[in-house]
């Protein structure tokens, strides 16, 4: 990513926190990094902990910028595009992280012709290890879809999608994802806690596992499915969890949970849909 592209974030919370941290991390330059809220006191932390140029006009901060990051609340998304429309530069490359906000809403509320690239990242950005669905609406060039996988990579990784419709699957796996492994690891610990542990002994425990585990699937040259047989011994203990597992139809469980997660999230989508 050249130096040269100057980046403005709209909205200063925890997302564009972590964005910001990992371009800086990366060697992107913080003196072409401005950002606008319209709340002062995270501004100004903000300008403390990154040294940037703050705003709290929209459109001031668009005026400067080659790629504008909406990172606010989707409720709200609306009226920050209604507000930006007149103000963008030429090839203005806009990236939204609000969840569930369609690119064609976006660029209807931008005037049209805008040029889309559609995010659904997830919260372990703020560790750069997140993972981010994109998709972008056909006035994106590859040049700027470059710099749009250059912006988000540097926070973990990212992943094109074919169509928009498949960010409401991205949603459901890997956006709401972390929430259901903390479940997991809640319920493992109370598990363990019934069984005799202490609470501390048996959340280590959990949290360590569950770590673990997933630094092996990222690493090993098996398949998680291939992982799982490996230490599923005939008769042992292990097998007799994933039978105990397996009988309550664990696998449809998950499968239930993320397809209301999906629906939640083209109803959510229609909904916001309906802003003028």
């Amino acid at each position: 990513m050249q130096n040269l592209t100057t980046i403005g974030f709209i909205g200063a919370g925890n997302m564009a926190y972590a964005i910001i941290s990992g371009l800086i991390n990366n060697g992107f330059c913080a003196d072409n990094i401005k950002i606008s809220d319209k709340n002062e006191s995270l501004l100004s932390l903000r300008k403390q902990e990154f040294n940037l140029e703050v705003f709290t006009d929209n459109i001031e901060l668009a005026a400067h910028c080659d790629v504008i990051i909406l990172a606010v609340k989707p409720q709200v998304l609306s009226s920050v595009c209604h507000q930006l429309k007149d103000s963008l530069k030429a090839n203005t490359l806009i990236i939204s992280i609000a969840a569930g906000v369609r690119a064609h809403d976006i660029d209807r509320w931008l005037g049209g012709n805008a040029a889309i690239v559609r995010t659904m990242p997830n919260t372990p950005a703020l560790l750069n290890q997140g993972v981010t669905g994109i998709f972008a609406n056909e006035c994106v060039s590859d040049t700027q879809k470059e710099l749009a996988i250059s912006i988000l990579d540097s926070v973990g990784q990212s992943l094109w999608v074919s169509t928009e419709k498949m960010l409401d699957a991205v949603t459901a796996l890997s956006g709401s994802g972390p929430a259901y492994f903390f479940l997991m690891i809640e319920s493992m610990t109370n598990a363990g806690i019934a069984l005799g542990l202490d609470e501390q002994t048996a959340q280590t425990l959990s949290i360590q596992t569950a770590l673990g585990a997933s630094m092996m699937a990222d690493t090993s040259n098996h398949s998680p499915k291939e992982l799982r047989a490996n230490v599923t011994s005939p008769n042992g203990t292990t097998q007799a969890a994933i039978e105990s597992f397996q009988d309550q139809n664990f696998e449809m469980v998950v499968a239930h949970a993320m397809r209301a997660a999906f629906d939640r999230s083209s109803e959510l989508a229609s909904e916001l849909s309906d802003s003028d």
